[in-house]
């Protein structure tokens, strides 16, 4: 998995388009208390000028819907990782069309208890000058990528339900959003399947639930489009019967049931 960063670097007397792209996004770790690993994360510079990096260890959480959090991240919070990770280079210049490592070296604390632990190394990205009083002055990053990291460490009781199934209309299409709350200290990612049934109990349409994370100790929302115009074939008008399954390694899957109204 990768991402790609286009974006414009502003410094005193220049401006220059970045293209960097960062591979993996996501690295997840299964370790035990006292173990040590060294990681690679591949940077590559896709544009026509020399581009700065940084690379920061980073605490991080998730929003309500699941996206990435930096600002405003609690540091060193009960599932942080963030102080068992060194980070090199921090900061390095990558010619155009080149492409370089990042290593994160990892080493879990003696005593840690069982849980779902995360941090992340947040890559920053600046135009090269020649005066480092200038450029960390002047030079205005307007955009960053991060490598989101995983640390499970042995295998907590999962504990988690789901709370609540509702209908969101986003344009043209409908999406349900699963409510759900992890009460363990357990990291997992979801899956399962979204059936849409009409009112003679025969399956109309089946959707798989997105592969997302689900953090120890919090709740989220998990938006699942059943209908896009775009993508799927149009669902005829009429009330439908909505059952959602999720599997998050309980020994019974989550299931919750709601009804859908398909308009004209």
């Amino acid at each position: 998995m990768a991402a790609i960063a286009a974006l414009l670097v502003h410094a005193p007397s220049a401006s220059a388009q970045v293209s960097v792209e960062v591979s993996p996004l996501r690295v997840e770790l299964t370790a035990g208390p006292g173990s040590s690993t060294t990681q690679s994360i591949t940077v590559a510079n896709a544009g026509k000028d020399p581009v700065r990096v940084r690379a920061i260890a980073t605490d991080w959480d998730l929003s309500r819907d699941g996206a990435p959090q930096f600002e405003g991240a609690v540091e060193g919070g009960p599932y942080s990782a963030t102080s068992w990770i060194r980070v090199a280079p921090p900061e390095q210049v990558i010619e155009p069309t080149r492409e370089t490592t990042v290593r994160f070296s990892l080493t879990v604390p003696t005593g840690i208890q069982p849980g779902g632990y995360r941090t992340g190394v947040l890559f920053e990205f600046g135009p090269v000058t020649s005066a480092p009083a200038a450029r960390g002055r002047d030079v205005t990053f307007k955009s960053r990528i991060a490598t989101l990291i995983y640390v499970s460490i042995g295998q907590p009781v999962m504990s988690a339900e789901l709370t609540d199934l509702g209908v969101r209309n986003v344009g043209p299409q409908t999406q349900i959003i699963a409510t759900m709350k992890n009460s363990s200290r357990r990291y997992v990612r979801t899956r399962g399947t979204l059936v849409l049934y009409d009112q003679g109990g025969r399956s109309v349409r089946e959707v798989p639930v997105p592969d997302v994370p689900f953090l120890p100790e919090s709740e989220r929302e998990i938006a699942i489009t059943v209908i896009d115009p775009e993508k799927q074939p149009p669902v005829a008008p009429g009330e439908y019967k909505v059952e959602v399954r999720i599997d998050v390694g309980l020994p019974a899957l989550l299931v919750g049931e709601t009804t859908l109204k398909v308009l004209r």
